[in-house]
């Protein structure tokens, strides 16, 4: 049996399974009853079937009916880490066709900024249609104003969340804040082609951030290890747009010669010379 010939339902319950033992180091059927609703038989079915894929992955104790964690268990699924960590203090599951449930010993962030469901839901809906909105915005520089914007995306940039669209008014591709829309409604008529997500050069530009350990630090190797670096250095490769918020948000210190001071500033931007052109770092600090 393998786990592509599955439904998708037996592979949630399967990698429920796999989760529960690598990270909690058992698994019972009464936990599979909880989290799916699923009858005893078919919870008998399923630790079957995933003792059939991984053999050695676990042991039965007859004294309480669990499985538990072996020493020569190899997970048969990827648990990417930020997913993980997310399972872990929300509960495991989408929180739509399985409610999620808060973890006592792993706390995700506290996000202060939520978008409302109607606003997000009326943007995808212009995106999804290609359509182009009429809408209320409340801007800090210019108060409540009505704009007409063609959105493409819909952006976390580590705060919070906005929406890259092009602006009738500017006649430019810009970010708008979700929590500031006021009112939106969808126009019928098609967007120019000018005002597509393929003219939006800054979205479609690729540019390679070089960050490296701040060069005040005495002992830097902390810092490798929290970002992974590899020979003292962390590529990555984002969207031009967006490199501005990322650099803003982990506090790279974007100065020629890394002349910022701050406990806070713990990495630098090696290769600004190179992304002066490609880059907005009027947000980014030293700027």
């Amino acid at each position: 049996m393998q786990l592509e010939n599955l439904n998708h339902a037996q592979r949630e319950r399967l990698a429920f399974i796999d989760f529960s033992l690598e990270f909690f180091g058992q698994i019972a059927r009464a936990d599979l009853i909880q989290k799916f609703g699923t009858g005893l038989a078919s919870c008998t079915r399923d630790l079957a079937l995933y003792k059939e894929l991984a053999p050695d992955n676990a042991v039965l104790m007859h004294e309480n009916k669990r499985y538990v964690r072996s020493d020569a268990f190899r997970a048969i699924f990827e648990h990417d880490p930020e997913s993980v960590l997310s399972s872990l203090a929300k509960g495991f599951g989408d929180g739509f066709s399985l409610p999620q449930k808060k973890s006592p010993t792993c706390f995700d962030a506290i996000r202060l900024v939520h978008p409302k469901p109607e606003i997000v839901s009326a943007i995808m809906r212009a995106i999804y249609s290609n359509s182009a909105i009429v809408c209320q915005y409340e801007s800090l520089s210019s108060g409540t104003t009505k704009r007409e914007l063609v959105p493409h995306a819909i952006v976390n940039n580590g705060h919070r969340w906005h929406v890259r669209a092009y602006d009738r008014k500017s006649k430019a591709f810009r970010d708008f804040v979700c929590t500031r829309f006021k009112r939106i409604e969808l126009q019928e008529t098609e967007p120019k082609s000018n005002e597509l997500a393929d003219m939006d050069s800054a979205w479609n530009t690729l540019c390679e951030l070089q960050l490296v350990p701040h060069p005040r630090l005495g002992h830097s190797k902390a810092i490798e290890m929290d970002y992974n670096m590899t020979k003292g250095i962390l590529q990555i490769e984002v969207r031009a747009a967006l490199a501005n918020y990322i650099l803003r948000q982990w506090n790279v210190d974007c100065t020629d010669n890394a002349t910022l001071t701050g406990d806070e500033y713990q990495l630098y931007l090696e290769n600004k010379n190179n992304l002066v052109d490609l880059i907005d770092f009027s947000i980014t600090p030293g700027q």
